[in-house]
């Protein structure tokens, strides 16, 4: 049976697939969806890519420039993997008819590489770092279509669904958190037609579970380092020292509040927070003793409260993205309501503004991908205001509209709220 991930079966004639692919894109793009010669993950590729651009003569935009660029790339993980890839990949790159690009979760280029005519021909259709090649804004093509799907896959010639792209060949594969299995990004082979074979697929899909392996040791915190988990969970898990321990609901409750006090709180300043107005000092001592013997003095001093080491929490890190205007990165690194089990008033008060924060950025951000994302967590499920705006965006037409329309008909109903949202297919 075929590979359906390779462009071409063995003894296809590239120049006559070219044209018969190309024939089919022409009849796609006048209205015949029907497109069976095509392969499937093409096929389904090109309707997605339909649904988001306006035709197939647009160009990826540049989402990040210069000193942003640098900045986020050199804080990005693949950037620790670079090296390998340089290794495995450089000789294509140097040889004059490849290049080899790396992107991020959200299909946006980190580094294009490979010789001067070809990074000039790649400059005319904006394949370059901080341009951004996900499906929704560049179409079809490899590193798009493979964060897409989650595989490794080539796309070749006129399988591109933007005409400008249709000369190239390429073949990308996914790479993923060893740890979490959280997707950051792809690696990318780009060429001729003559890429259309199962080595350069072969190649990608090798080099990306090589880049897993490496960041495996690589992202492991150092001694003396720790991070905390709280995101999405009802106890919150800490890695400190080389071990990990998950907490209870009270020490997780103090050790959130703790990292949102860097300065410090006395035990009195962490009762109301942790109970209000019912908030015994007896209680509060016990709880903080147990914590302290729990985590250790190197850890967590008193007079004040706090923590002695430097620990990493996703919760601020979602926080932080935000700040540098990081929407789509803070709603990656977003996992859940911050301890959502809890009715501390503090964390509750903590809870609601990263919420509410991260929720205003999607929606001002009006980009379709993130809204999408929201929606289709459990915490953004029911939330009738994004579905709303959502449905906005989607062209008239789009297969996905009238599942829009009816969700925000149902919620609507279900809130005892009017819409004034069309109905589905007006």
């Amino acid at each position: 049976m075929p590979n359906p991930w390779l462009a071409l079966d063995q003894g296809t004639d590239p120049a006559e697939r070219i044209r018969q692919v190309g024939r089919a894109h022409e009849r796609f793009l006048s209205g015949n969806v029907a497109v069976p010669q095509i392969r499937p993950v093409v096929a389904e590729s090109w309707r997605r890519s339909a649904d988001a651009l306006p035709g197939a003569d647009s160009t990826a935009p540049i989402d990040l420039s210069d000193s942003e660029l640098e900045e986020y790339r050199a804080a990005h993980p693949l950037s620790r993997a670079l090296p390998l890839f340089r290794d495995l990949l450089g000789g294509l790159a140097d040889d004059g008819d490849h290049l080899m690009a790396v992107c991020d979760a959200y299909g946006r280029l980190l580094w294009v590489e490979g010789a001067a005519p070809m990074l000039h021909g790649a400059e005319r259709m904006n394949f370059v770092p901080g341009a951004r090649w996900d499906e929704e804004h560049a179409g079809t093509n490899a590193p798009g279509t493979a964060l897409a799907v989650d595989h490794s896959l080539q796309i070749f010639a006129t399988e591109h669904f933007s005409r400008s792209v249709q000369r190239w060949t390429c073949a990308a594969a996914p790479i993923h958190d060893p740890g979490t299995g959280r997707l950051l990004g792809a690696i990318d082979v780009t060429g001729g037609d003559h890429l259309a074979n199962p080595h350069s697929l072969a190649l990608v899909r090798a080099t990306a579970l090589a880049a897993e392996t490496y960041l495996g040791g690589q992202l492991r915190p150092p001694a003396g380092e720790g991070r905390v988990t709280a995101l999405g969970r009802n106890e919150a898990v800490l890695t400190f020292g080389g071990t990990r321990q998950q907490l209870g609901r009270r020490h997780s409750e103090l050790l959130v509040l703790l990292l949102a006090h860097p300065e410090g709180r006395t035990g009195e300043e962490l009762g109301f927070d942790l109970y209000g107005d019912e908030m015994s000092p007896v209680t509060v001592r016990a709880e903080l003793s147990r914590l302290r013997r729990m985590l250790g003095p190197e850890l967590l001093e008193s007079r004040p409260y706090r923590l002695r080491a430097a620990l990493e929490a996703d919760f601020q890190m979602v926080s932080r993205r935000l700040e540098r205007g990081q929407v789509a990165e803070a709603l990656e690194e977003y996992a859940g309501p911050l301890l959502p089990g809890s009715d501390a008033p503090g964390v509750t008060r903590m809870r609601r503004m990263i919420d509410g924060q991260l929720r205003a950025a999607v929606l001002a951000s009006r980009d379709r991908s993130l809204l999408r994302a929201w929606l289709h967590a459990p915490w953004g499920s029911d939330d009738l205001h994004m579905w709303e705006e959502y449905t906005k965006l989607l062209p008239h037409g789009a297969p996905a509209r009238p599942l829009a329309v009816n969700r925000v008909r149902e919620l609507a109903a279900e809130y005892g709220l009017a819409t004034r949202l069309q109905r589905p297919g007006n």
